[in-house]
């Protein structure tokens, strides 16, 4: 279904092929953890980038939350979509970035794995850490906070089962 929805909505392919990418790695963390739900994982990654149909900016995933709510999927797939930037953002970026404030920081077993695999897929090929640390430093100026939050995520979901 999930797909069919993505394919409806003009997703480019490129992010069918990404978000395909986000799912497979999503798996492979999430089978470290018995207690997660592999249905909501599967769902949310193959949405998190939805509203990449609509825009490539950062409110991307509002746009991606606003379209999956048009579809009836309930606050646990729309978490994970508004939830699923970088490590988070918090209230205090989110209102710099233009979005509305709130905290974007994930909270849940699911949107943790969900925007930890996005983090580990570049394009549809997997990246490591460092890769993805060095992108963020180019990237973003004054990313001490996000690197931080990145490496935590790490720590909590790969690191801990090495």
């Amino acid at each position: 279904m999930e797909m069919e929805l993505l394919k409806k909505e003009n997703t480019p392919e490129n992010v069918i092929q990404h978000s395909q990418a986000v799912l497979k790695k999503a798996m492979k963390i999430a089978a470290n953890f018995d207690n997660a739900d592999k249905d909501l994982i599967r769902k949310g990654a193959l949405l998190h980038d939805i509203g990449r149909s609509k825009t490539h900016g950062i409110t991307h995933a509002i746009e991606g939350v606003e379209i999956a709510k048009r579809y009836g999927y309930g606050k646990d797939v729309l978490n994970i979509i508004e939830r699923h930037i970088g490590a988070g953002i918090t209230e205090e970026e989110a209102v710099e970035l233009g979005l509305p404030k709130k905290s974007y920081l994930p909270e849940t077993l699911e949107e943790k794995i969900v925007a930890h695999a996005d983090n580990l897929v570049s394009g549809s090929e997997e990246v490591d850490i460092d890769f993805v640390i060095e992108k963020w430093k180019r990237r973003i100026p004054d990313s001490e906070d996000n690197i931080e939050r990145l490496i935590e995520l790490d720590k909590e979901l790969i690191k801990a089962f090495e």
